[in-house]
């Protein structure tokens, strides 16, 4: 087995856990369970945990791929996929394949304008984490989510 396949396993190991136990209860916990979601990936990739009321998961999926150092993301994708799932919350995240989790100022923005077209249709976004090596950064709690 590859070192990706590997991750893969131990994050659907973490994800039957994660549903077992109820829901996210905190940054720490869903940033665990991304990292070994995205962070072995050499290009960045921009996804989504969609959560019923009680912030348990629906489904977690990668929505949107893109080069070594950039992702492009439509807020119309997210919104639709979230309807046709029934979620009400979202914890949206990303890699930085540079392995630095550090949040940009574009990341911020992305963030901004998926809670302002999100809101419009009653569907909360609780956090953006973004993956860079084994570490994540939350925007929530650095006030920006």
């Amino acid at each position: 087995m590859t070192e990706a396949g590997i991750l893969l396993a131990a994050a659907r190991i973490l994800e039957g856990r994660l549903q077992r136990q109820g829901r996210i209860h905190s940054p720490e916990q869903a940033g665990s369970y991304l990292v070994a979601r995205c962070a072995h990936l050499p290009h960045e990739v921009f996804g989504v945990v969609f959560l019923d009321n009680q912030h348990h998961i629906i489904s977690t999926e990668h929505l949107f791929s893109g080069t070594i150092d950039g992702c492009e993301v439509h807020s119309r994708v997210v919104a639709k996929r979230a309807l046709e799932l029934n979620a009400v919350a979202l914890i949206l995240f990303h890699n930085h394949p540079s392995g630095n989790p550090e949040p940009s100022e574009a990341d911020r923005k992305v963030t901004q304008r998926l809670q302002e077209a999100l809101g419009l249709l009653d569907i909360r976004v609780l956090d953006h984490l973004v993956i860079g090596g084994q570490k994540s950064v939350s925007l929530a709690s650095r006030g920006w989510a």
